[in-house]
């Protein structure tokens, strides 16, 4: 865990997760509301196995995952954003930027400020070729979130045990520059 570094912007740090996130990320995970393009509200013993894959896999085995969103000006965790690695989604394997925040901090811009962040910090320190997001098409917050880091639709894709397509949108280490 220590050889993830936290990452700083203006109004945010993202940080490795620790165990007394677990509390915090309640309010995030166990909101109908924030999770209703998820998998639905988890348990407090979901939150805590999630963090301990996070902690005890991600972080150590593959180098990145999820990192805790923290608001400077309150030092008050506010969700998440970060990598999770698919080894094999549709093919191949990828590398989602995922994000997700309590409800009370939406609309302020720090789901773009987070994963502005996290996007610049994968492609420079990380040399990752490519990020995707996977969006449910209705999720329009996360669509334009993705959109405004750059982020273009590529295709559909079927996740097992979902009822729909997600939308992915992905965006390249070296973006093709705009046609004017």
């Amino acid at each position: 865990m220590g050889d993830i570094p936290p990452i700083y912007t203006q109004r945010l740090t993202l940080r490795p997760f620790t165990k007394a996130d677990a509390e915090p990320l309640m309010s995030v995970f166990g909101d109908p509301e924030v999770m209703r393009f998820g998998d639905g509200v988890q348990t407090a013993a979901w939150v805590v196995g999630w963090l301990n894959d996070i902690l005890d896999r991600q972080y150590t085995t593959i180098g990145f995952g999820p990192l805790a969103v923290v608001c400077l000006a309150e030092q008050r965790l506010i969700g998440y954003c970060g990598l999770f690695l698919f080894d094999d989604l549709d093919g191949k394997p990828e590398i989602e930027l995922g994000y997700r925040l309590k409800r009370r901090d939406w609309g302020n811009g720090y789901a773009t400020e987070a994963a502005s962040a996290v996007r610049d910090h994968a492609f420079s320190a990380l040399g990752i070729a490519r990020l995707i997001s996977m969006i449910d098409p209705a999720n329009h917050a996360s669509i334009r979130v993705a959109k405004k880091i750059g982020m273009h639709y590529e295709k559909d894709v079927m996740l097992a045990g979902y009822t729909h397509p997600d939308h992915i949108y992905a965006i390249p280490n070296k973006p093709t520059p705009s046609v004017a």
